[in-house]
């Protein structure tokens, strides 16, 4: 398996892994899934609410953005600042997800999910995969054994190639389609 396939891997697995703890998590103590939702609520939710559409997808478009650039450079931190953030954010989506799962049903959570996370979690993915390799080519300079600097640039070429565009579709239908989808179906 290649390195960047086998970063993909971990990714994929350390993200679903945390989706399913949140999820856990709420089964488990509701409480604590309603006090994740709130902060949730409090830190991004309530800056966007009242917004016009286009003022919501430009915060969504930087919000998530910021969470791919810290997911890619965090690779600099040997991976750990990339691990944590797909944890965090792993255990706090899959606690959402249930806790309106429980009160809307799946049928809502496929409106509210489903059409901006169509680009939103491949560009997540994609990201995390990056600073998983910018990992191990900084570990593999530091063994004499490669050029982190060429390959981070390589790596920030594909992260503007794939990534931007991914997370700008995402804001853009999350705040444009996403609720009309939402109010078909709710």
């Amino acid at each position: 398996m290649s390195d960047t396939a086998g970063s993909a891997v971990f990714t994929c697995v350390l993200f679903a892994a945390s989706v399913a703890a949140g999820v856990a998590l709420t089964v488990g103590n509701p409480e604590a899934g309603q006090q994740l939702l709130e902060l949730f609520r409090e830190a991004i939710l309530g800056e966007v609410l009242d917004s016009t559409a286009p003022v919501l997808a430009a915060m969504l478009f930087f919000n998530n953005l910021q969470a791919c650039v810290v997911m890619f450079l965090g690779g600099a931190s040997f991976g750990i600042l990339t691990a944590f953030v797909i944890v965090s954010n792993g255990v706090v989506i899959g606690s959402i997800v249930e806790l309106v799962r429980q009160q809307q049903g799946g049928l809502y959570i496929a409106a509210a999910l489903l059409p901006h996370g169509i680009f939103e979690i491949p560009a997540f993915i994609i990201s995390g995969t990056l600073g998983f390799m910018l990992a191990r080519s900084l570990w593999n300079e530091w063994n004499q054994k490669g050029d982190a600097a060429a390959d981070a640039f390589r790596m920030g070429r594909t992260f503007l190639l794939y990534v931007l565009p991914l997370v700008f579709l995402a804001a853009v239908t999350e705040a444009f389609i996403t609720p009309g989808i939402i109010a078909f179906v709710a």
